[in-house]
């Protein structure tokens, strides 16, 4: 709704002070020519906003200018109270202040606001743990949030225990969790930005010179280009598959790093190609072998070779080792 639309750019000139028409256009997910007429919309309705022109331009509020419309739609309520990660809050050991502030925003609201927070509270859960093994620890990672927080250099072995693994000096420029696991963002000495397991971190201190951070740097663009760069250099290795109808809602969950790209009909028979990707060869040709007569490959031809060699080797294996073993 614009209505909706205009506070915010109200708000965000309130905290940002300047902003050009496109980036508000790229915050509000609108085009350019949609901000110049809401800013002539405010203007009209009393609203002290002036274009700054020149190098370093764009939209701003007059000097002291604030409103303290703040308002939030249902929607936005439950934005705020659904799926909290109370995991990785304990990790940077915020769990106590999260909820302190969510018992205060909750007394805030109007009692129509309070029952769209307690509606998404009671219906959003958000697990970070995976399946597979326990939680990584990190016993230092509220060290290395210090040095986030403040600003400052750290210092830290990576890789190996205290004795084995040479300290490193970085500029920390932001934590990630991904899937549950904790990664440090960090400029190495020679410039480069990389990414650190912080579970792998054997020492860490916080040193007391302050840490050199790159001024247009953007911790959620680098992570997403990141992952992106890690999809892409990964090994894949695809596979044309033949499943049985029974089995086919199971093959999106069979594997760790497979994934189904395509999924025929299933036709007369209760069978439907299926075209999937996996990490390694041997990935696919466990999958295969694990669904048994419900999957057969189709190609590549030399993978259908594997799964009967590994087969045959099975049964050999168990022919040999009789009844007790």
């Amino acid at each position: 709704m614009r209505a909706d639309r205009l506070l915010s750019i109200m708000l965000l000139l309130q905290i940002y002070q300047r902003l050009t028409a496109g980036e508000l256009a790229r915050r509000l997910e609108v085009s350019e020519r949609t901000i110049q007429r809401d800013m002539e919309a405010l203007s009209i309705a009393g609203v002290p906003v002036t274009a700054l022109r020149g190098a370093g331009g764009g939209w701003a509020l007059v000097d002291g200018y604030r409103t303290n419309l703040t308002g939030l739609n249902a929607a936005e309520v439950q934005t705020l109270f659904a799926g909290l990660p109370p995991r990785l809050l304990a990790d940077l050991k915020l769990n106590r202040d999260s909820d302190a502030a969510h018992v205060k925003l909750l007394a805030a609201l109007p009692e129509a606001s309070r029952a769209d927070a307690e509606f998404a509270r009671r219906r959003v859960h958000v697990d970070v743990a995976g399946w597979g093994g326990a939680d990584e620890r990190v016993p230092h990672l509220h060290t290395i949030q210090e040095a986030v927080w403040r600003g400052r250099k750290l210092l830290f072995a990576y890789g190996g225990d205290c004795g084995a693994a040479a300290e490193r000096a970085v500029d920390p420029l932001g934590l990630v969790a991904k899937g549950g696991v904790w990664y440090l963002v960090a400029r190495a000495p020679e410039g480069e930005v990389r990414s650190y397991r912080v579970s792998r971190v054997s020492s860490a201190r916080v040193s007391e010179e302050p840490c050199e951070r790159p001024e247009e740097f953007d911790l959620a663009a680098f992570w997403a280009g990141s992952v992106a760069r890690f999809r892409s250099h990964a090994p894949q290795f695809r596979a044309t598959l033949r499943a049985h109808k029974s089995v086919l809602h199971l093959l999106p969950y069979a594997g760790r790093f497979s994934r189904v790209e395509s999924l025929g009909e299933a036709a007369a028979g209760g069978w439907a190609a299926v075209r999937m990707r996996f990490q390694f060869e041997e990935d696919a040709a466990g999958l295969a072998l694990g669904f048994g007569t419900k999957v057969e490959v189709l190609e590549p031809e030399g993978l259908r070779g594997k799964i009967i060699k590994m087969a045959e080797e099975v049964v050999a294996f168990y022919k040999g080792r009789g009844a007790h073993g």
